[in-house]
């Protein structure tokens, strides 16, 4: 059973329905379910019992609320997960969604009222898929030492890994998001989490972003060889943008390797962007008559958004995955969606969709009219051997046939490790 090892704590003020709760979640094989009928309970409930995976948390109690409870409990390690029940309005709820995010909690599902088995069942899957035995254990990233990233950047062993980017009307591959992973000699794959910050505590993000230009470059060549044209597109941060040799140093690395501008794209999130210096705006313009595209990545997650669409020379969104993630439930998020659309269209700007996850996800976009999807559906991160060989398979096996472009992840789909960057 999905839940065997898992401990549960359910707030719910209402006792008919925290009985039904309790009983639910130990028909799904958790043994180790706990109750309160509002936050201070629950309080001492984790003070009496240690730690919980999941807390079941509805928002609107008699006493301390759900809200007050999980400001009290937000980064202190007693609760790793939250599950929204709540009856209240789709708006509210979704609202709660960013005070649990604020709060450094993890929001696993909201699931409404009355609470359903086969709903939660696929929850506490994900949950135990998600977590490593130590992840459960509420132990957080270890960063790597200073000494010991660079040796890994100087040794080539961070590697970039790419995820496929859709046409999602055609099934055509139109390009690659290149991300990051260290090939460890002994510890294995690892997320850039373990490396990333070292590398911005140490300023050498540059050093990264042009090692991963030449590996991704070459890639790129290869897959033009086999018939494959992929624009491939970096993640670049604002502080990076300050350095005024950028572009120079860019347009001597695309010369190495005989490449126009106009196959890669660089996305950057919209935090910081119009207080940025003037050369930070002129590499952004800069970038663009080299003939680079520039994405402005999590659309949307920000509170400037259109006025940087107007300010600074972008030519594509793309859309936090925040929308798509609750496209079926929340009519909100697909009028967000919708109107994204219709501005990219009129602002001459393409609109890339991220966080496809779901075969139903991607009808729904289909029917809406996006054009250029992202997701998990789609495809995993993967190395570079991995995508030739998978771009390979998908001309040679069975999508030939016609099949939707999922077919073909879910036939030769590669893991991915840890989080994007």
């Amino acid at each position: 059973m999905p839940g065997n090892s898992l401990r549960i704590l359910i707030l719910e003020d209402d006792r008919f329905q925290r009985a039904v709760a309790v009983s639910l979640f130990r028909s799904l094989g958790c043994h180790q379910v706990f109750e309160a009928a509002d936050g201070g309970q629950a309080l001492a409930v984790l003070e009496q019992v240690g730690a919980v995976d999941i807390a079941v948390c509805d928002l609107q109690m008699e006493g301390m609320d759900g809200l007050a409870f999980m400001r009290r409990v937000g980064l202190s390690g007693q609760v790793k997960s939250i599950i929204i029940s709540s009856a209240l309005s789709a708006d509210l709820r979704r609202a709660a969604h960013q005070i649990i995010a604020l709060l450094g909690l993890e929001l696993l599902g909201d699931v409404g009222k009355p609470l359903h088995a086969d709903v939660l069942g696929p929850l506490l899957a994900r949950y135990q898929g998600a977590c490593t035995p130590e992840k459960m254990l509420g132990s957080v990233v270890q960063l790597a030492c200073e000494d010991e990233v660079r040796q890994a950047l100087a040794l080539q062993q961070l590697q970039a890994w790419y995820q496929p980017k859709f046409n999602l009307q055609t099934g055509e591959v139109c390009g690659a998001e290149v991300l990051c992973r260290w090939l460890h000699p002994s510890k294995g794959v690892l997320p850039p989490a373990v490396f990333i910050p070292v590398l911005e505590r140490c300023g050498l993000m540059d050093e990264l972003l042009f090692a991963q230009l030449n590996q991704a470059l070459s890639l790129q060549e290869q897959a033009r060889i086999q018939g494959f044209a992929l624009n491939m597109a970096f993640n670049l941060q604002t502080a990076q943008l300050a350095n005024t040799q950028l572009t120079y140093t860019l347009k001597g690395i695309l010369a190495r390797h005989v490449t126009p501008g106009s196959r890669l794209t660089f996305e950057l999130t919209e935090s910081g962007l119009l207080q940025a210096p003037a050369a930070s705006l002129e590499n952004l313009v800069r970038l663009r008559m080299m003939g680079c595209r520039l994405s402005i990545d999590d659309f949307g997650a920000g509170f400037s958004s259109l006025q940087r669409l107007c300010q600074l020379p972008f030519n594509e969104i793309k859309l936090d995955a925040e929308f798509v993630r609750h496209l079926e439930h929340e009519p909100r998020c697909e009028a967000v969606i919708s109107n994204t659309l219709a501005l990219g269209k009129t602002l001459g700007m393409s609109v890339v969709i991220e966080g496809v996850e779901t075969e139903a996800q991607f009808q729904r976009l289909l029917a809406m009219g996006c054009v250029e999807g992202q997701g998990y559906w789609f495809a995993r991160p993967m190395s570079g051997q991995d995508l030739l060989h998978w771009l390979q398979r998908r001309e040679t096996g069975p999508g030939a046939d016609g099949s939707t472009v999922a077919d073909h992840s879910k036939a030769y789909g590669v893991s991915a490790v840890g989080s994007m960057f």
